[in-house]
């Protein structure tokens, strides 16, 4: 084989693996496109007797199915400005809520807009269980104390989304409640914002997406 064959072989070669990886990469955002799920997060009906509280507050959620996980993108609105909130998958959309599963945070710019991004388990399968009671460690000590003993459940699947003021004062300085709650991370939130409450209770959101 001359040298001029050689390259010649080694181009195509090349060729038809940049053409396969071109063609799994494109195909890959395809697929999820084609199983996305869309929904909206509505505001809290808690909030019915506080007109003032965030009214044109709403959110959009995507979920994109990536085989071993789903990658869920959130954007809310309506929201105070440049302020700090907090995420959470939930067994309930509204009070008390059942079994919370902390996500992440969303903090608004300058127009009461914010973007979150998670990657998790975020479909059918999405539960929490504990086969027994155990020791739990006692981190903080604010206005909700940690428990320092879990329950003992069976699986509970949770379907829906909530998002909670970080701070009471954040909350009450919108024109909210200033209500206390252990939705953030060191226990001391406010209240509900937003939900998905537009899906019934047993039926949330998180059930329509096929793992």
């Amino acid at each position: 084989m001359n040298k001029t064959t050689s390259v010649a072989l080694r181009k195509t070669a090349a060729a038809i693996v940049a053409s396969g990886l071109l063609g799994i990469l494109t195909a890959l955002p395809a697929r999820a496109a084609e199983d996305a799920f869309n929904f909206a997060m509505v505001r809290s009906p808690a909030l019915a007797s506080s007109p003032a509280c965030a009214p044109k507050a709403h959110a959009t959620v995507r979920i994109e199915p990536r085989g071993p996980v789903e990658e869920m993108f959130v954007r809310v609105q309506g929201l105070p400005p440049n302020t700090g909130f907090d995420f959470f998958v939930i067994q309930v959309p509204n009070g008390p809520f059942g079994m919370a599963w902390y996500q992440g945070d969303i903090q608004t710019n300058d127009r009461g807009v914010g973007h979150g991004r998670f990657i998790g388990r975020f479909n059918e399968e999405t539960f929490i269980v504990a086969p027994g009671a155990v020791a739990a460690p006692s981190i903080h000590h604010d206005a909700i104390a940690d428990a320092t003993l879990n329950p003992t459940t069976g699986p509970i699947h949770t379907y829906h989304l909530g998002l909670w003021f970080n701070s009471p004062q954040d909350a009450s300085k919108a024109g909210c409640p200033g209500n206390v709650t252990p939705f953030n991370g060191e226990h001391n939130a406010g209240v509900q914002v937003l939900n998905t409450s537009g899906f019934a209770e047993l039926t949330g959101p998180l059930l329509n997406v096929k793992p």
